[in-house]
């Protein structure tokens, strides 16, 4: 049986310790050096208020379209994404917690994919903002669940402040009642 692949995959990248924009460059130097894949195409770069565990810093974020040149299953592209996070010095202690680089798998083609370390599309993709926002740049048309972008963002509470996105509802419904 052959392995499901797809010729190109949408990546998130975040990184909210040293200098994250640097982390995120270095990511992307990173994926287009790695054997088989290629950087298509970079969003901009957002300021992103912490998900999960509030008490750490922004992160930058941003979406790469990714060609991917030879045939990695999901979990082969996940090993090498896993591989560039190891060798920026990524250490996984706390889930939501800080991290130099984060390096998500969002879409890889039509490919669907359900195993206990990944799903294709992302799981939590279409409730993060910080997600949405960067892959519009790339994307608008993209169908994920049989909705675009537009449409997931349109069911979230936000804000988009130049490159700042702020997504907690307890800090939009302060700002809302100032």
């Amino acid at each position: 049986m052959p392995k499901p692949s797809a010729s190109q995959a949408y990546l998130s990248l975040g990184s909210n310790i040293g200098d994250p924009v640097a982390n995120v460059k270095q990511a992307i130097k990173a994926l287009d050096s790695a054997p088989g894949l290629e950087v298509d195409v970079v969003s901009p770069i957002f300021r992103t208020e912490p998900q999960g565990v509030r008490d750490q810093d922004w992160f930058a974020n941003c979406v790469v379209r990714l060609n991917v040149r030879v045939q990695y299953s999901p979990e082969e592209l996940l090993g090498v994404l896993a591989g560039i996070e190891t060798q920026m010095g990524r250490v996984r202690a706390k889930r939501w917690g800080p991290r130099v680089i984060d390096i998500d798998i969002l879409l890889y083609g039509d490919v669907q994919w359900d195993s206990p370390t990944l799903q294709i599309p992302h799981s939590r993709m279409t409730e993060r903002a910080f997600v949405l926002v960067p892959l519009m740049h790339l994307a608008p048309d993209i169908r994920i669940r049989d909705l675009y972008p537009s449409q997931w963002l349109s069911r979230l509470p936000y804000r988009l402040e130049g490159d700042r996105i702020l997504q907690a509802t307890n800090v939009i419904s302060e700002v809302n009642n100032a």
